[in-house]
């Protein structure tokens, strides 16, 4: 029998993209999607591209009752409301899997510190497992509460956790330089993210102060067992999505640019959606797909070991990597209704 399904927030951009993989996952059967500024509206009007999977449903309205007995939950919520909803709501469902920010981070004093307010939940923190599955899939089989890696986060970690658990570069001064699309800022409108904001322009912004920076280093410090201490600075492109981490080491020990390559594919030899190469990965190459493209270069001219990652912020980076962590959680295989094979052109 299928599990049941349910989606609190499904009208955004990664609620979309879970409607999109939902309508075709052969074990979640979708019970409810909720978005409350759109409830009542069909999911086909505001998203064309689901009309298919949907025809005339609408979207719900929310309430803690309706999540009822539900195997499984996602959240697609802004960040501050996951945390106001999910105590209302566990021990109704089976299973929560959060894509916002609200549950990621392990210490409740980094909230002020880089999200500006404090945590109104901090005893569930430590009951969340972080949902990154290549690097910790052993926690999320058959967790309750998963908060889903962020986009960024997610990119930066799978290029430099291979290199750092090998001993390859030294944990303190990495540095994380990262092109984002434009969809990873969310589907309401924003002054920055207008057309004639991105279009013809490339802008670095939330210099040495994004909030993803601790999120970076504490699942970077929790897989490998070393200190990391990150200086990250995202960019954002037109483009409407795809995320590029090129990040940089000083390397702890003599090492070549085969040697980093070889940790990377041992690291990943296990991965079904992980491709290490020696090509230069671009997002264009992991469009609609679970898929991360990574390299890595040592270079003896400046002393620096260069690691590369690539994939779609709403899939990898959101919503593929939810339904991934869903799959582990329930117990089926991972790669339950999730494609691996990009859209191109």
């Amino acid at each position: 029998m299928p599990f049941s399904v349910g989606i609190v927030g499904a009208s955004g951009y990664t609620g979309a993209e879970l409607l999109r993989l939902l309508a075709q996952h052969p074990e979640f059967d979708l019970r409810l999607a909720t978005g409350d500024s759109k409830a009542g509206t069909a999911l086909a009007d505001l998203y064309p591209s689901l009309a298919a999977a949907y025809g005339d449903r609408t979207f719900d309205a929310y309430s803690p009752d309706a999540v009822e007995g539900l195997d499984i939950v996602f959240c697609g919520l802004p960040h501050g409301v996951s945390q106001t909803v999910i105590p209302d709501i566990r021990g109704r469902v089976g299973h929560i899997i959060d894509l916002g920010s609200d549950f990621r981070l392990h210490d409740a004093s980094l909230y002020p510190e880089w999200y500006g307010a404090d945590h109104v939940a901090p005893a569930l923190l430590d009951e969340f497992v972080y949902g990154l599955p290549e690097l910790f899939g052993d926690k999320i089989a058959g967790a309750e509460l998963i908060a889903a890696t962020g986009c960024n986060a997610a990119t930066a970690t799978f290029a430099l956790a291979p290199l750092l658990e090998a001993g390859l570069v030294h944990g303190d001064g990495l540095i994380v330089d990262l092109v984002t699309g434009v969809s990873g800022a969310g589907r309401p409108p924003k002054e920055n993210t207008t057309f004639c904001t991105v279009d013809e322009d490339v802008q670095a912004y939330a210099l040495l102060t994004h909030r993803h920076t601790p999120e970076i280093e504490q699942a970077l410090t929790e897989r490998t067992g070393v200190a990391a201490q990150v200086l990250f600075t995202p960019h954002l492109a037109p483009m409407n999505r795809g995320i590029i981490a090129t990040c940089y080491g000083r390397p702890a020990k003599d090492a070549s640019t085969d040697d980093a390559l070889a940790v990377m594919s041992a690291f990943y030899a296990d991965a079904p959606w992980m491709v290490v190469s020696e090509r230069s990965p671009s997002t264009k190459a992991t469009l609609g797909s679970n898929t991360v493209h990574l390299t890595a270069r040592v270079d003896p001219r400046t002393g620096l070991v260069m690691a590369i990652a690539t994939l779609d912020n709403l899939m990898k980076g959101a919503s593929g990597m939810a339904v991934q962590c869903a799959n582990l959680a329930v117990g089926l295989p991972e790669t339950t209704g999730l494609p691996i094979v990009g859209v191109y052109p």
